[in-house]
C-alpha cells in the first residue's frame, strides 16, 4: 500500500507551495529595493558593496523570484538563488554577537536549503518545467 507522503498530487502541491513561498520574499524584496533605492545603496556601502551592484541585485530578486513562482528554469534559479541569498548572509547578517542579525543569517541558511531541496527534487508537475515533461 502506498504511503500518503508517496502521493504525486501532494507532493505536486508541496513543490508548488515551496515555490510560491520561496518566490515571495525576492519579488517582494527586490521591488522594496526600486521602490527605496537610495536607501538600498546606503546600505550596501555598509557592508562594503557597491551601489553599482543594485540593478542586478534588483533583476536577481525579481526574474528569479517570478521565474521560481512560474517554474521555469527552476533547477537553475534555485541553484543561483542559493548561492545568492548564502553570500547575502555573509554580507550582510553575519554578525554573531547582535542576536537579530544571527535569526536573519539562520534565516538565509534555512532558505539556502529549501532552494537546494527545490534543486534536488525539481519545481513538480505544477510548474512550466513539469509540463514540458509531460
Amino acid at each position: 500500500m502506498d504511503s500518503i507522503f508517496d502521493s504525486p498530487p501532494l507532493n505536486n502541491a508541496a513543490k508548488l507551495a515551496a515555490r510560491v513561498l520561496l518566490s515571495i520574499i525576492f519579488i517582494v524584496s527586490g521591488y522594496s529595493k526600486i521602490t527605496g533605492y537610495t536607501g538600498t545603496i546606503a546600505y550596501m556601502a555598509t557592508a562594503g558593496v557597491p551601489g553599482a551592484l543594485l540593478p542586478l541585485v534588483i533583476l536577481v530578486e525579481i526574474a528569479g523570484g517570478i521565474m521560481l513562482l512560474v517554474g521555469y528554469q527552476t533547477r537553475l534559479v534555485a541553484l543561483v538563488l542559493a548561492a545568492f541569498t548564502l553570500v547575502a548572509g555573509v554580507l550582510f547578517h553575519m554578525q554573531f554577537g547582535n542576536q537579530g542579525q544571527m535569526v536573519h543569517f539562520m534565516k538565509n541558511l534555512a532558505i539556502t536549503g529549501g532552494f537546494l531541496q527545490l534543486f534536488a527534487t525539481g519545481p513538480g508537475l505544477w510548474s512550466v518545467d513539469g509540463q514540458k515533461r509531460s
